[in-house]
């Protein structure tokens, strides 16, 4: 394709992307009346691997969450309900009397949407709308949702639009219309009717096409600036963990910066990178990420593999924990299965150290539970903060500065009375611990300088005498 033809595609791309956040944030501008459902027990095949003893959430937990979710895209809840299930049935999910009772539950409440905090399958989804008379929508299709309401840049509407696409191509109707009373087509789509099948297909493999270059050109941006910052160099550090659990608190406490930090679930969508100084002369850079969730669709993991990169390039992961969260140990493990799929963790070699940070700990109100939590902390290597209050940062930031400058070596320089551009070097790349003149009039600086600091320190001033 000639250059002028990839500068069209761009600029279209461009203009898709547009109107698919912009459609999104219009028809969330309203509140939709919402029901949600979540069976009991959900059948996925995380579950089914679990290992005996390990805990797994409770249909009532996952209520919960769901609800978090609903709310974190503003829809206006009028029930939520827990429904026993004992084996799916593959047209409509849900038994006969329990469909029946829905579909009442509709009528009576005026509901829009219905939420069931489950995978289901096209068909189910089509059928259960038929029957409930209103748009329905699983537990993946209201995360891409929000998804595509908290984009901002033009990357996360790049990813979160593939992610979407991929997960809407066997069904052909876009979940963002959920606000519409009737489907309609977005874009390039049209309607669900049975002759449109294949040209919507190839329509949207078109667009994710287009989609995926520029993801290609985001890698590659991506890539540029960690060899930029490489050559600075100051080591990344990068914050993972569930979503809600504090990351973007801690994010604001550690650079004083103002990013979206909220009650809510998925405050914080695109990436976030700033400086921070741990020491007299030592910086870091603190990388933000979006929070992870439990059964996380495999499409947005691999639609936002150009931003998640920034974790398995880091030189040191913090996985900030909410550990006053009943679900603390679930929400832990949904993370770690994350960070596996993305090759960071002890299975892979190479891959960043990981540190637990347990935040939020200003809400262990009882003393006996919080002696207890910050023993365990102490026992098993994590580090206890609030990044509301800022109670235990101080510790963090030793931490970090202790992991950091271990490698630091002392250098001892006889400087003459001239020389003192080399003193000013030393004090801007160094921690100046000695200081003073000698009786022969030379002056003798003790400085502790990282490795890469002191190897550009020998070749800039390779004559300069040391002191033994």
């Amino acid at each position: 394709m000639s250059v002028t033809g990839i500068e069209r595609d761009d600029t279209q791309a461009r203009k898709e992307s547009g109107s698919f956040v912009d459609g999104v944030r219009r028809r969330l501008s309203q509140a939709t009346r919402a029901i949600l459902v979540q069976p009991d027990p959900v059948v996925t095949q995380r579950e089914e691997a679990v290992a005996p003893g390990q805990r797994i959430r409770q249909a009532d937990d996952r209520l919960r969450e769901l609800e978090g979710l609903a709310q974190a895209i503003d829809l206006a809840v009028v029930r939520a309900q827990v429904l026993n299930l004992r084996h799916p049935r593959p047209a409509t999910f849900f038994g006969p009397g329990q469909v029946a009772r829905l579909a009442a539950c509709v009528a009576a409440t005026k509901a829009e949407l219905v939420i069931v905090g489950s995978a289901l399958t096209p068909v189910q989804q089509r059928n259960l709308e038929r029957a409930l008379a209103c748009k329905v929508i699983d537990r993946t299709g209201l995360i891409l949702e929000i998804f595509g309401a908290r984009a901002h840049t033009r990357e996360g509407v790049l990813q979160v639009e593939l992610a979407h696409l991929a997960y809407q191509r066997s069904r052909l109707v876009r979940s963002w219309t959920h606000l519409e009373r009737q489907r309609g087509g977005f874009g390039f789509l049209g309607g669900p009717g049975e002759t449109q099948i294949e040209a919507d297909r190839r329509q949207i493999d078109e667009r994710m096409t287009r989609i995926r270059r520029q993801l290609r050109k985001v890698t590659r941006t991506r890539a540029l600036h960690r060899r930029a910052r490489q050559e600075v160099p100051y080591p990344v550090v990068a914050l993972v963990g569930y979503t809600n659990a504090g990351k973007s608190t801690l994010f604001n406490r550690l650079t004083a910066a103002t990013v979206r930090a909220e009650d809510r679930l998925f405050a914080t969508l695109d990436p976030t990178m700033r400086a921070v100084r741990i020491g007299p002369q030592e910086r870091i850079i603190l990388s933000d990420t979006v929070g992870f969730i439990s059964d996380l669709p495999h499409g947005l993991v691999a639609a936002f593999r150009a931003t998640l990169e920034e974790v398995t390039a880091a030189d040191l992961v913090l996985h900030v924990r909410d550990i006053t969260h009943p679900e603390s140990e679930a929400q832990k493990g949904d993370v770690e299965s994350v960070l596996d799929e993305l090759g960071v963790g002890p299975m892979h070699p190479g891959s960043p150290p990981v540190v637990e940070i347990w935040n939020k700990i200003d809400r262990l109100s009882d003393s006996r539970r919080r002696a207890a939590v910050l023993a365990q902390a102490e026992a098993t290597g994590a580090i206890p903060i609030s990044a509301l209050t800022g109670e235990g940062i101080d510790g963090l930031s030793a931490h970090l500065r202790a992991r950091f400058t271990a490698a630091h070596t002392e250098l001892a320089v006889v400087l003459a009375a001239e020389e003192t551009e080399a003193g000013a070097w030393l004090y801007a790349h160094g921690e100046v611990c000695e200081d003073r003149w000698r009786e022969d009039g030379n002056r003798l600086m003790r400085v502790r300088l990282s490795p890469i600091a002191r190897a550009r320190w020998e070749k800039r001033f390779p004559t300069l005498a040391h002191d033994q």
